[in-house]
């Protein structure tokens, strides 16, 4: 089947928010905001950062946003990473990931940071095949506060 990634608008916001209610479900802990996602904060997103959605044939399998930092605008957060569960075990996530990287190279970023949940702390390595490293004296602007800390990660693109 036929994978194609496209930019997202905000016409996509209700979509997005679908996707990312549904690729956390039985997957994300329950006390995740990403399980209460809508598109109205989809749309905040969208007109501050910008967002992939990755169609496997005509549908919508996952999706990724980005926003830049309030304070630096050439570092940008990766947030809501997910695959819809039908589509697990396809190594999807890694075209989105790759498609992000792209993308924020074109746009001359210097940084890209993500959070990973402490509950999940298995995506260390996955992420860390992509140039990640733990950087535990950045602390993630997003951050649920009522969770515990994440573990913050980061990609320097340049110098």
């Amino acid at each position: 089947m036929e994978m194609l990634i496209r930019e997202a608008t905000s016409e996509d916001a209700a979509l997005i928010a679908e996707l990312t209610r549904h690729s956390w479900a039985n997957k994300v802990a329950s006390n995740s905001s990403g399980h209460r996602e809508a598109a109205d904060h989809v749309i905040e997103d969208l007109q501050h950062g910008g967002a992939f959605i990755l169609l496997r044939g005509d549908t919508p399998a996952g999706s990724v946003r980005w926003l830049p930092l309030d304070s630096d605008f050439d570092v940008w957060e990766i947030r809501r990473m997910g695959i819809c569960p039908d589509f697990r075990g396809e190594r999807l996530s890694q075209h989105l990931m790759e498609a992000l990287i792209h993308r924020a190279q074109a746009a001359d970023v210097r940084e890209l940071r993500l959070a990973v949940r402490v509950d999940q702390a298995q995506l260390v390595d996955l992420y860390a095949a992509f140039g990640f490293e733990i950087a535990p004296e950045l602390e993630y602007t997003r951050a649920n506060p009522d969770d515990a800390p994440p573990i913050v990660m980061r990609r320097v693109m340049r110098h």
